[in-house]
This record gives structure tokens, C-alpha cells and sequence, in this order.
């Protein structure tokens, strides 16, 4: 017997679409405070000669995030390098704030039938479009897990990300709009 095959319906992509927009702008905020916590001072800070310096990773999360969510909008992925970006930290957080959420509003505006047409991702996947959000926020919590780590050996504070951290501790006085 064999297994029945699951189609794609109109509905289901304009709600999953809905779903990881709603929870992309989420951690957006969250990524936005790991990027603003980068000491410019110490950007080339790496720890190990085989890693990226942490603006380079800063620099790599910010500028992915808007081209990847722009691929899916414009049914096409064209990745040529990073975009210039800004050289602190602080306006490269507020540059992916800005840019990340206008690359979203255009996902959010794709139709049933632009959500389910596949897109070639440099021939290893070959998938509808509405499927490369859940691509886009794992690739974007990794390597913001990654950065996350450079921060206190840099001197910097890790914020909090999913809960309070030792230099951000969560109070429980929190509300629902303040807690990113």
C-alpha cells in the first residue's frame, strides 16, 4: 500500500504564509538585538581562524534574510554577493529592521497561485514557494545562534532571545507586546 500524496491547497499556503510572516517578524525583533549587541570595536573578532569574523556573520544574517525573502517575492533566487550594508552595529540592526520587514510585506502580497509556483534554488531544491519560509527562518535562527555565542567573549551582553539570559534576565513582568 502505498503512502496517499499531500497536494498544496490555496488555503493552506495563504496560512502557512500568514503563519511564518507572523512568526519571521517576531524574530526578527529577537535577531535585531543580537545584531545591535556587536561591538564595533571587536568586529573582527572570530573565534577560531576558521570562522566568520563577527561582522562578517552580522553582516551575512542581515543581508540573507532580505535577498532570501526577496527570492520568494520575486519568484527567484539571486544571491551575487551581500548588499551594502551599514558599517555599525547599530545601523545594520535598524537597516535589517527596516529592510527585512519591507522584503516580508511583499511575501505577505504573494497570491495562492505565486505561493504554490516552485522556484529552482541553484539546482538542490525545487520547491513551492510558501516552502522556503520555513528554510528562511531556520537559516536565520542558526547563524543568529551562532553570533549570539561571539557576544560575551567579546565583551558585549547576550540579550534575551527566547526567554531571559544571565546578562538580560526575563522578570516575568513582561507583556506580550514588550517580549521579543
Amino acid at each position: 500500500m502505498s503512502s496517499p500524496q499531500l497536494s498544496l491547497t490555496p488555503e493552506f499556503v495563504t496560512a502557512y504564509r500568514d503563519m511564518m510572516v507572523g512568526s519571521l517578524s517576531k524574530e526578527m525583533q529577537c535577531t535585531k538585538k543580537v545584531l545591535a549587541a556587536v561591538p564595533d570595536a571587536k568586529r573582527d573578532y572570530r573565534p577560531d581562524p576558521n570562522g566568520r569574523t563577527s561582522w562578517d556573520l552580522a553582516r551575512h544574517i542581515a543581508s540573507v534574510d532580505v535577498q532570501f525573502a526577496d527570492g520568494i517575492a520575486d519568484g527567484k533566487f539571486v544571491m551575487e554577493g551581500e548588499p551594502n550594508t551599514p558599517e555599525t552595529a547599530a545601523e545594520l540592526a535598524n537597516w535589517y529592521e527596516k529592510e527585512f520587514a519591507r522584503a516580508l510585506d511583499r511575501v505577505r502580497g504573494l497570491t495562492p497561485e505565486q505561493l504554490l509556483r516552485p522556484i529552482d534554488f541553484y539546482g538542490v531544491f525545487d520547491l513551492p514557494a510558501v516552502m522556503y519560509l520555513g528554510f528562511l527562518n531556520n537559516h536565520s535562527i542558526h547563524h543568529r545562534g551562532q553570533l549570539s555565542t561571539y557576544l560575551r567573549p567579546m565583551g558585549s551582553k547576550c540579550p534575551s532571545i527566547y526567554g531571559g539570559s544571565y546578562d538580560d534576565p526575563w522578570t516575568g513582568q513582561e507583556t506580550a507586546s514588550s517580549a521579543a
